[in-house]
């Protein structure tokens, strides 16, 4: 089989499993120029940049580098082959020796911490008599390309030796057991297919990928990321945290993108968190660009400051690549930390782009990682040819052209150390930190197959027998341990916990210079509202400001106010309305208003509410003081009228007007004025009673007293006229009994009324703003009005009466005095009647107190104040000389 055809079948099978994506290579050459070139903020740091991308290609065609395998190497009885991503695809065509294409590639300097973590566990691992005691560990490492034509390069060199010829080995010695890939899980997946035919156990150290958990497909494939079923959540709760609800979504159309659209519109929606819009961007560069522009305009004329980016490397190096170069102000970018977009920027413009919060998977901080670091130098690794290189590009040394051991011109006990914090971080990343347990696993499932399986088949190597790799495989999937940091490292997929989730901050300084800052802390297993912590003050939104950015549809509705759903938007979009009439919203962003109880109200504001003031006609008030002091007053009055009756009744005027009835007008005129006093005060339930009761009994005694003078008035005349009917009336004191069968007609209407449906204490909160009216309530309107109507029948026939004996002779006759009363006691009820239903509140009370003391006060002006007035000041006419007189004249 040839070379090239095993690696075409083996890129096609990753490929297809990634919707064909292509991986280009012109839309990242600028960015290659621009990869080296930024730090944290330390004296030295710009200067030591310039350097950097000064002497980058200045080692290019010399003969040491030229003599050197271009790996790390370390030998061991057993070896652990690494493929890691050291370079981009950029090219520096500066070069004038352009055939050695692996020189002439941009040195990613972060990436080398992989090497520098892989030797780290293997170094620790062989110094460890708990493991593996018998045997050592080496590795192997080599650059792995990102472009899908040649990522099984460097992997067919390992396997088959500098010929490359499939299936045949021309290495002298192959004692190899596992294999660690990543980043790109589409390179691991090319990778793998090739690995899959030798059954050779591989281990990813990147995010981990839903296609390479197909077991079917990849079964000896291993994945130490931790599994991201809280990131979702995670992201989320930070956007609840800030009151972020309007967000876009950047996602990359592979099978990451495709796992996390569903789960993020799932926890979104649930907490009401809106997509302002939503872009799946293809990785194929014709439809990239185009794509990259219609989101840039996206962007620009959205309302939302908040984005999620998740995706594959290469998508989301062209989108840095892409809007690096526009200005942008106050975006919030959310992503992974595999998603790290902190490069630097040779257009930066001071507080322009974005801010990045990234998500990165929690763990132990490994601190002695960094003495080891520090003391790393190409002296000590002198067969990492990597080490070599970045020691040339980065310090500026010279070496021997005989000895590539030698070093010259060196600054003195130069370290990775004094590198800026983002070419080179000396703390272990996310993914170092994944290798670092890879390699661990790797020892213990070697050291539990030595220790249980002493006759196991060993396969040889040159030097001994070593275990074969395809034995491996039982062990790996059952392996769990703890790694020297304490955490428990688990490589069963089905088996593996959420984890934590570190939220950094890249604090942006000018020339490039950033520092990444842990500012928060999401953890899935904590309780519920206490999931997140944030620490706001180490966040920089942008430079020279601590304000948090708004990423909203609609402004929040505050209290006072209900969200109303703007037509065909979406639900974060939505007009204020205010509450209607006695209801509140005490919070932001109700989507109802809540009714007050009765006994409550909505103050002015609409978000409270506030007791109502009972409201009732009081005594202590000036209109219930006032109708007091009338009802006392003419009740007063009524009672001297009454003893002047009494001390004048043997007087010719109170003689001639029957005494007897006169007496019991005014008796029922004062209970008249004082049943007014009932509808004064609190209402109760005996008041309630006795208000319609004594009213409509009281006023019965008096209107059908007036009925029975006048019917005496009458007869008295006519008795004179031939007849004997007329005086018999007369005689027999038939007047005498209207008054008892009319107030026992009334009294049964009363009885009646109390028997169906008596009057009660009621309240009406609606009549008057801020107060809950205490009143009594008539119980049946139609009995009421029975009473009130029967009332007025007696009034209406006593005017009638009244009115036809008006033109009798007027000495002592007071027919027309009782006609006048009758029609003020007529006209004050027909008027009550309309003004009665037209107030409201202690106001309809006063009309009904002022009606029984208008009409009260009208029968005895009209019938008593002119009698008064002949006997207390014109005694003359109150005798028979004076009424002779009168004749004579």
């Amino acid at each position: 089989m040839a070379a090239t055809a095993v690696a075409a079948a083996a890129t096609a099978a990753a490929k297809n499993k990634y919707s064909n994506v292509e991986y280009p290579n012109s839309i990242f050459h600028r960015g290659q120029d621009e990869e080296i070139g930024a730090g944290q903020g330390f004296p030295g740091a710009v200067s030591l940049i310039n350097n950097v991308l000064e002497n980058s290609h200045v080692f290019g065609g010399t003969n040491c580098f030229s003599r050197m395998k271009q790996r790390a190497h370390m030998d061991g009885d057993v070896v652990i082959a690494g493929f890691f991503p050291l370079y981009t695809l950029g090219r520096d065509h500066s070069f004038s020796d352009t055939s050695n294409q692996e020189e002439n590639t941009r040195f990613v300097f972060k990436n080398y911490q992989f090497v520098l973590a892989l030797a780290f566990a293997v170094e620790e691992i062989n110094k460890n008599p708990s493991l593996l005691h018998n045997m050592t560990l080496g590795f192997d490492i080599y650059n792995v390309d990102f472009r899908a034509w040649s990522t099984l390069e460097n992997p067919f060199v390992w396997l088959s030796g500098q010929y490359k010829i499939p299936n045949f080995t021309c290495i002298r010695e192959i004692n190899s057991v596992a294999v660690l890939t990543g980043i790109s899980g589409i390179t691991s997946a090319q990778i793998g297919t090739l690995l899959e035919i030798y059954r050779f156990p591989q281990i990813t150290f990147g995010p981990l990928d839903p296609v390479l958990s197909e077991q079917n497909k990849f079964t000896s494939l291993y994945q130490m990321a931790p599994k991201d079923t809280s990131l979702a959540i995670a992201m989320v709760s930070l956007m609840l945290y800030f009151s972020w609800n309007w967000v876009g979504l950047l996602i990359s159309l592979d099978e990451n993108g495709l796992w996390i659209i569903p789960e993020l519109r799932e926890e979104m929606a649930k907490n009401r968190v809106c997509v302002a819009f939503e872009h799946v961007v293809s990785s194929n560069l014709l439809t990239q660009a185009l794509n990259f522009m219609i989101i840039h305009n996206q962007i620009t004329r959205s309302s939302a400051n908040v984005f999620i980016i998740y995706g594959d490397n290469e998508y989301l190096l062209n989108l840095r690549l892409y809007f690096g170069q526009f200005l942008m102000t106050g975006k919030v970018w959310l992503m992974t930390s595999q998603s790290d977009l902190s490069f630097s920027r040779r257009y930066f413009i001071l507080g322009s782009f974005h801010v990045p919060l990234m998500f990165s998977h929690h763990h132990s901080d490994i601190s002695w990682f960094k003495n080891y670091v520090r003391e790393v130098n190409p002296s000590k690794y002198p067969e990492d040819f990597y080490l070599a290189r970045l020691w040339v590009l980065s310090f500026n040394c010279s070496h021997s052209e005989s000895d590539c051991v030698t070093w010259e011109n060196c600054p003195q006990d130069a370290s990775l150390e004094w590198l800026p914090g983002h070419i080179f971080e000396m703390t272990m990343s996310e993914e170092s930190y994944n290798i670092y347990n890879a390699v661990y696993a790797v020892a213990h499932a070697l050291h539990k197959m030595l220790l249980h399986q002493t006759e196991m088949p060993l396969m040889g190597n040159g030097k001994g027998m070593v275990p074969s790799p395809a034995q491996l495989h039982p062990f790996l999937k059952k392996i769990q341990f703890h790694n020297p940091a304490g955490d428990k490292v688990i490589l069963n997929e089905k088996e593996k916990l959420d984890t934590d989730y570190d939220i950094v901050n890249n604090w942006n300084f000018p020339e490039g210079l950033e520092f990444k800052v842990k500012v928060g802390l999401f953890s899935p297993y904590a309780p519920h509202g206490h999931q997140l912590s944030i620490s706001e003050d180490t966040i920089e939104w942008t430079i020279r400001t601590t304000e948090i950015p708004h990423s909203i549809c609609s402004e929040s509705c505050g209290s006072g106010f209900r969200k109303s759903s703007q037509e065909e938007k979406a639900a974060c979009c939505f007009d204020c309305i205010p509450c209607p009439e006695n209801e509140i919203s005490n919070g932001t962003d109700m989507e109802q208003c809540v009714k007050c109880p009765d006994h409550l109200y909505a103050n002015s504001e609409r978000n409270q509410c506030v007791l109502r003031a009972e409201s009732f006609l009081a005594h202590g008030e000036p209109l219930g003081m006032a109708l007091a002091c009338m009802a006392l007053c003419l009740s007063t009055l009524t009672a001297v009228i009454l003893g002047v009756f009494v001390r004048y009744q043997n007087t010719p005027i109170v003689k001639a007007n029957n005494r007897a009835l006169s007496y019991i007008l005014l008796i029922s005129l004062i209970f008249c004025f004082l049943c007014s006093l009932l509808f004064i005060g609190r209402p109760n339930m005996v008041t309630c009673i006795l208000q319609q009761i004594a009213f409509g009994v009281v006023f019965t005694v008096a209107v059908s007293t007036v009925l029975a003078k006048t019917v005496t008035v009458v007869l008295a005349f006519k008795a004179t006229s031939p007849g004997r009917m007329m005086r018999w009336l007369l005689v027999s004191g038939a007047p005498k009994f209207i008054i008892p069968i009319c107030t026992l007609i009334q009294v049964s209407l009363c009885g009646l009324w109390l028997g169906t449906s008596p009057p009660f204490i009621d309240t009406d909160a609606y009549s008057e703003h801020g107060h809950v009216i205490i009143l009594c309530n008539k119980g049946s309107l139609t009995a009421f009005y029975c009473v009130l109507g029967y009332l007025g029948s007696l009034a209406l026939a006593s005017f009638t009466v009244a009115f036809l004996a008006r033109n009798l002779p007027d000495t002592f006759n007071e027919a027309k005095f009782l006609t006048f009363s009758m029609m003020v006691f007529c006209s004050v009820w027909l008027t009550f009647l309309p003004v009665y239903h037209s107030a409201k509140g202690k106001v309809m009370v006063a009309v009904e107190v002022f009606s029984i003391l208008a009409s009260s006060a009208g029968l005895l002006c009209c019938i008593f104040v002119p009698k008064c007035y002949i006997i207390l000041l014109k005694s003359n006419r109150n005798s028979l000389h004076g009424f002779r007189e009168k004749i004579h004249l």
